[in-house]
C-alpha cells in the first residue's frame, strides 16, 4: 500500500492553552458561550509520522505515543491527543503531517452525516439492514434477536469471564444443529472491538453473523458451510472500553457551532478514542465510573492494550511496559478478563480458521508480528512461519476481493502478544487481523456497508466475500487435520495437550481440551489442528551470501526537484537484490525501483523514501530477469552529488530443528476414562486412532 508522502518538519505551538469546557453530565452544554482560550487551543489530531527504517518505528513505539494501525513501510499515524505528545515527536526529532488536524471536529462531522444516513435511508443493503452504528445495548438486542429467529441454527455463547466492571460478555454460535453435542465440525471465530474506538469491527463481525443466519437455507454455499462447521462471532470482545468510546462518541455535537452560534467544544473528545479496557491499577477492578473519568486524554493512557496482552511471545517488540503508554502489555500474559475469555474460547474447540477485526488500514495481516530475522527468546532468529507459503495465500485471496494489501503484521510494525500470534501459534490455526477502512477508527456508517459488501471494482465482494474464503478455508481438510475411527456410542472422546508457550522472557502453560460425543453409529470423524504446533516447527533461516553475484555502482548528480534515473539488468537467477543509495551530505535523496515489462512499461517494485539525512535501500525477493529502472529523486538536497549501488545476491537457508508432538486422545463415559493414545497427526493428514480397548471395556462400565 502506497504511503503518504512526509512533510517539511511540522511547527510545534509554541504553548497549548487549555480550554475550560462548559459540560454537562461529560456532554457539551449546548449553547454554552466558548471560552476565549478555546480557539487557540491545543486539538487532539491525527497525524503522519515518518519512519523510513525499523529504528525508527522502534523509537517511536518507545514514546508511549497512540500509534495506529495505519502504517506503511516508511510511516505509521499517531494520535496526538495533548501538546504534550507533539513535544514528545519534536523533541524525538520525527517530522510528520497533520491528516486530521481536530478530531473532535471530525467526530461532530461524522454524527451528522451518520444521522442524515439514518434519516434517508429506511433500510440499508446490510444483511441486517442496520444504518447507523450499534452500541452495546443494540449489540446484545440483535444477538438475543438472531437466537430467537433462528432456533436451532443459532444459540448464544456467554464467555466464561466478566469484564473489570462486570459485563458478561456474549457471541453467537451458528451451525446446522447447533444444539446437537460437539460432533466434530471445525470452528471458524469471528472476533470484533479488540479496540475500543474501531467500531466497524464489531459491526463487520455481527453482520457475517446476520449474513450467514438469513442466508441459511437459501443460499446453497453457506447452507453447506454451515453443515460444515461450527462458526463463532464475538462482536464485542472489549465491553467496558466500547461502551465509553461509543457513548462519548455520540455525544459529541458542534451544530450550535456550524449553524453559527456560539458551543463549547472539549479539549479531548472523552473516551470516543479510546483504544484499551478498563483496567486502571494492574491487579485492582476499577472503582465505579473510574474508566469512564479516566484522566488521560481520550482515555488513551489508561488501561491495557488486549492486543498485547495475549501469551504469544508476550512482552516482546511492539509491546509497552509501562501503563502510561498506548501499547501497554499489562502486568503479565492474559492477566485481562477479555483475553482470558478468547484464550479459553479457542482452547476449548478446534479453532482452524480466526478473524481478528479492527480498524484502519486497508490491510489483512498474518503471523508473525515480529520480523523474521529478529533474535527471538531462544537466541535463534524467528523465521517465517512453517506455514508462511499457504497462510499467504489465502491472505491474498481475501485481498483481492477487498482491495486491501495482504502482508505480515511485522510489515505494520513489530507487536508481540497478539491474539493471533498466540492463536496461530499454540493451536496451529490460521489467523488473520483485518484492518477495516483506508483512514478513520469509525467514519461515517455509510462506509461500513461498502467495505462490507464491497464497492466500486469491489462491488459484490468486499469483506463479506473475503469473509467466507476464511471460512471455506477452515473447513478444509487440507488446511488442517482430521483423527477418525470407531468407538462406543454416547462415548465423550478428548483431545488434550498442555504445553509451554514462549513468552519473550519466559513461558505461560497452556491447555488444549476439546471433546467429541460419539453418535449412534459407533464412528465418529473430528477436524482438528495439527498436532505439532507451529512455534515449535522445525524452521529455515536465510543468510545472506557476503559476496555479490554481480554489482554495479553508479555515480552522478541530481538537481533540486529533479529525477535521474539508471538501469540495471538481472541477467541470472538470484535470491535477492539490494539496491543502496549513498549521498556524502544530511540532505535528502529518495529511490525507487521500477521494473521494465515486456510492452516498455514500468511498474514500481520497490521504494525507500526517508527522512533528512537517511539512506535509502530496497531489498527485492528473488528477483526476476529483466531490465529494472532505478530512480533517484532529488526531495530536498542542495549538494546533489550521489552514489547508487545495485547487488544480486545468493542466499542459504539453514534449518533450526523442532519437536513432533502428540495429541493424547482419551475415550470416556461418565467422566471415567477407559483408554488413552497419543496422535500424531500433521496438518493435510487423515489418521485413524485405535479405542479398540475403550470398546472392550465399555459394557463393562
Amino acid at each position: 500500500m502506497g504511503a503518504p508522502r512526509r512533510s517539511r518538519r511540522s511547527r510545534l505551538i509554541a504553548c497549548a492553552v487549555a480550554v475550560t469546557a462548559v459540560v454537562i453530565g461529560g456532554a457539551v452544554a449546548p449553547g454554552a458561550p466558548a471560552p476565549a482560550a478555546a480557539a487557540d487551543a491545543f486539538r487532539p489530531q491525527l497525524v503522519t509520522v515518518s519512519t523510513p527504517t525499523r529504528a525508527d518505528k522502534d523509537r517511536l513505539v518507545a514514546l508511549g505515543l497512540d500509534l495506529t494501525e495505519h502504517a506503511g513501510h516508511d510511516y505509521v499515524e499517531v494520535v496526538l491527543h495533548r501538546a504534550a505528545d507533539q513535544l514528545a515527536l519534536t523533541g524525538a526529532g520525527f517530522d510528520w503531517q497533520v491528516r486530521i488536524p481536530d478530531l473532535v471536529e471530525r467526530e461532530s462531522e461524522v454524527n451528522a452525516a451518520n444521522r442524515a444516513y439514518a434519516a434517508a435511508t429506511a433500510t440499508s443493503p446490510l444483511p441486517s439492514g442496520r444504518t447507523t452504528y450499534r452500541g452495546l445495548g443494540a449489540y446484545e438486542a440483535d444477538m438475543d434477536r438472531l437466537v430467537e429467529e433462528h432456533p436451532g441454527l443459532v444459540r448464544k455463547v456467554t464467555l466464561p469471564h466478566r469484564s473489570l466492571e462486570g459485563k458478561a460478555v456474549h457471541g453467537v454460535e451458528i451451525a446446522h444443529d447447533v444444539d446437537a453435542p460437539e460432533d466434530g465440525r471445525p470452528v471458524f471465530l469471528m472476533l470484533g472491538l479488540h479496540h475500543a474506538r474501531e467500531w466497524p469491527s464489531g459491526e463487520h463481525a455481527v453482520e457475517f453473523a446476520f449474513d450467514l443466519a438469513r442466508h441459511h437455507g437459501t443460499d446453497e454455499r453457506i447452507t453447506a458451510l454451515l453443515k460444515k462447521a461450527r462458526v463463532i462471532v464475538v462482536p464485542v470482545v472489549n465491553v467496558d472500553g466500547f461502551e465509553k468510546s461509543f457513548n462519548d462518541g455520540q455525544l459529541i455535537d458542534l451544530r450550535s457551532v456550524d449553524e453559527g452560534g456560539t458551543g463549547s467544544i472539549l479539549a479531548t473528545p472523552g473516551n470516543a478514542y479510546k483504544r484499551k479496557n478498563c483496567r486502571t491499577v494492574d491487579g485492582t477492578a476499577p472503582l465505579a465510573d473510574e474508566c469512564a473519568l479516566a484522566s488521560s486524554p481520550g482515555g488513551f493512557g489508561a488501561g491495557v492494550d488486549l492486543n498485547r496482552n495475549y501469551g504469544g511471545f508476550w512482552g516482546g517488540p511492539g509491546a509497552a511496559a509501562e501503563p502510561v503508554q498506548a501499547t501497554y502489555r499489562g502486568a503479565g500474559p492474559f492477566s485481562e478478563p477479555e483475553t482470558q475469555n478468547i484464550r479459553e474460547l479457542i482452547s476449548g474447540r478446534q479453532v482452524t480458521g480466526l478473524i481478528t477485526n479492527h480498524t484502519f488500514s486497508n490491510l489483512v495481516l498474518r503471523p508473525n508480528g515480529v520480523a523474521p530475522d529478529t533474535t527471538g527468546p531462544d537466541g535463534l532468529p524467528l523465521g517465517d512461519p512453517p506455514d508462511e507459503a499457504a497462510m499467504k495465500e489465502l491472505g491474498d485471496r481475501m485481498a483481492e476481493q477487498n482491495g486491501y494489501t495482504s502482508q505480515h503484521s511485522w510489515q505494520l510494525y513489530d507487536t508481540t502478544g497478539s491474539t493471533e500470534d498466540w492463536s496461530y501459534n499454540a493451536t496451529g490455526g490460521y489467523g488473520y487481523t483485518f484492518e477495516i477502512g483506508p483512514d478513520e477508527f469509525h467514519p461515517p456508517f455509510p462506509e461500513v456497508v461498502d467495505e462490507y459488501l464491497g464497492a466500486g471494482a469491489y462491488a459484490g465482494k468486499g469483506n463479506r466475500e473475503a469473509f467466507l474464503l476464511a471460512l471455506e478455508n477452515a473447513v478444509d481438510p487440507s488446511a488442517h487435520s482430521v483423527v477418525t475411527g470407531k468407538a462406543p456410542a454416547g462415548a465423550t472422546l478428548r483431545l488434550k495437550k498442555t504445553f509451554a508457550t514462549p513468552t519473550w522472557s519466559g513461558s505461560v502453560t497452556d491447555t488444549l481440551d476439546t471433546t467429541l460425543k460419539v453418535g449412534a453409529s459407533g464412528t465418529y470423524t473430528w477436524h482438528v489442528n495439527p498436532s505439532t504446533r507451529p512455534v515449535v516447527k522445525a524452521r529455515q533461516i536465510r543468510v545472506i551470501g557476503s559476496e555479490p553475484l554481480k554489482r554495479q555502482t553508479y555515480t552522478g548528480t541530481t538537481a533540486p526537484a529533479q529525477r535521474t534515473e539508471h538501469t540495471f539488468t538481472v541477467d541470472r537467477d538470484a535470491d535477492l537484490m539490494e539496491v543502496r543509495l549513498d549521498w556524502p551530505t544530511p540532505d535528502d535523496l529518495d529511490l525507487y525501483v521500477l521494473r521494465r515489462e515486456a510492452d516498455g512499461t514500468l511498474t514500481e517494485v520497490g521504494r525507500s523514501t526517508g527522512s533528512v539525512g537517511e539512506k535509502e535501500r530496497v531489498l527485492l525477493d528473488a528477483p526476476a530477469r529483466g531490465e529494472y529502472v532505478l530512480r533517484v529523486e532529488n526531495w530536498a538536497s542542495v549538494t546533489p552529488g550521489w552514489e547508487l549501488t545495485a547487488s544480486l545476491y545468493d542466499a542459504t537457508t539453514e534449518e533450526v530443528s523442532g519437536l513432533v508432538e502428540n495429541w493424547t486422545l482419551s475415550c470416556e463415559k461418565d467422566g471415567k476414562v477407559l483408554q488413552q493414545v497419543p496422535v500424531v497427526v500433521d496438518r493435510g493428514q487423515r489418521v485413524k486412532a485405535d479405542l479398540k480397548t475403550c470398546a472392550q471395556k465399555w459394557g463393562k462400565e
